[in-house]
């Protein structure tokens, strides 16, 4: 995503010198010599971020902050201070600058900053996507960093082809959310997603479940039952944790998955269907394959398309994304209208190792939300354990 920077200062030189490191780092800039000049540009939202000296020729800089809060993605204002104007960056700072860098500037502290300052410039833009919208697009969110636009993109492919696809990933990190993103996605999207977790439903069950059965199948059968496959026909069935299923049971879905077509229990009667599977396991399959756990004919049947989602921990720039999300589906459920996360509260969330990722996240924001008495979450609405680090 492209930044704009606005840097605020009366020096030609560090004008320049600013300017052209920032070109170097992919970066746009505008300039402003004067506060006068530097409020046109805040006022027609050209600037992403704010480089701003403190001492201009016709103002106080930090009144520029001002301009900054009243707009609607505002910009993160990274203040310029000479020594003796430390005790006001605090207190600039406290009134919502981003961060202060004393003179004469460090060029590797100041790519530090603007990183940071783009990560909120990231999260608020898809905050105000989000309430613009009032949530009318699809109910997820996956991040776009580099990683899982990979994914995506292979997932977009398997919508389109309507494929088998086997999604693997850790606890967490959002494999439902993916299968969902592809039934969206596909031409499958008006018809029915029907998901089944095959670690809570004991093996016994299991059967009954996909395939349904007839009356007087067994004891207790008093009527017919359609299976979750013929509810799901012409749309997706999604199979998640398929690591549980037994191997018995294994051999039957893929029958069933090749011929299309299956017999309820206790019935003659052979049941046609046109769906799409999704599969979904957290274990190593492959692993359980080779140990003889998984039979290698139904993983090769299901892995037509292999997709692996990275835990969140590698995948950090997607955090301030994320956490966008998060506040504006919250906001309307909870009764709240939360619009911000402070600088430090984020650092403090991408520091974070996520071991529960996307889902743990999700509970912190919900948390932070529900004890934050203002617009803005800090670090005093984040547990202990997410702060200890700082």
């Amino acid at each position: 995503m492209s930044m704009t920077i606005l840097i605020v200062d009366d020096e030609e030189n560090a004008r320049h010198n600013i300017g052209k490191f920032l070109t170097a780092k992919g970066y746009e800039f505008l300039e402003a010599p004067t506060l006068e000049d530097a409020k046109g540009f805040t006022k027609r939202g050209d600037a992403d971020i704010i480089l701003l000296d403190v001492q201009l020729p016709d103002g106080y800089g930090p009144t520029l902050l001002e301009d900054a809060n009243r707009m609607p993605v505002r910009p993160p204002v990274i203040m310029i201070t000479a020594h003796g104007d430390i005790d006001m960056a605090v207190d600039s700072m406290k009134n919502g600058a981003h961060d202060f860098l004393q003179k004469p500037i460090q060029l590797e502290e100041l790519e530090k900053s603007i990183r940071r300052a783009s990560e909120i410039v990231r999260m608020r833009r898809e905050l105000d996507h989000l309430r613009r919208a009032q949530q009318q697009e699809h109910d997820f969110i996956l991040g776009k960093s580099s990683a899982m636009q990979s994914v995506m993109n292979q997932a977009q492919r398997a919508a389109n082809a309507s494929v088998s696809v086997l999604i693997t990933g850790e606890t967490g990190t959002g494999k439902e959310v993916l299968a969902r993103a592809i039934h969206s996605l596909g031409s499958r999207s008006d018809k029915p997603f029907i998901a089944i977790n095959c670690a809570a439903i004991q093996n016994t069950v299991l059967e009954s479940e996909l395939f349904g059965y007839e009356a007087g199948a067994f004891t207790g059968a008093e009527k017919r039952k359609n299976g979750l496959m013929e509810v799901a026909d012409g749309g997706i069935l999604f199979l998640d944790e398929i690591s549980s299923m037994p191997t018995d049971m294994q051999a039957k879905l893929l029958r069933a998955i090749e011929e299309q077509a299956f017999r309820r229990m206790g019935g003659t009667k052979l049941i046609k269907v046109d769906l799409q599977i999704l599969a979904a396991s957290n274990r190593d399959l492959k692993k359980m394959m080779d140990e003889g756990g998984f039979r290698d004919d139904l993983y090769y049947r299901l892995k037509v398309v292999d997709l692996h989602i990275p835990p969140l921990r590698e995948r950090k720039p997607d955090i301030p994304e994320l956490v966008g999300f998060f506040m504006g589906r919250n906001n309307p459920r909870m009764g709240l209208n939360i619009q911000d996360i402070s600088p430090q509260a984020l650092d403090a969330l991408i520091d974070h190792d996520w071991p529960g990722n996307i889902r743990e996240l999700k509970n912190i924001i919900e948390r932070a939300m529900l004890f934050c008495d203002d617009a803005v979450i800090d670090l005093a609405h984040l547990p202990a354990e997410h702060v200890k680090a700082l």
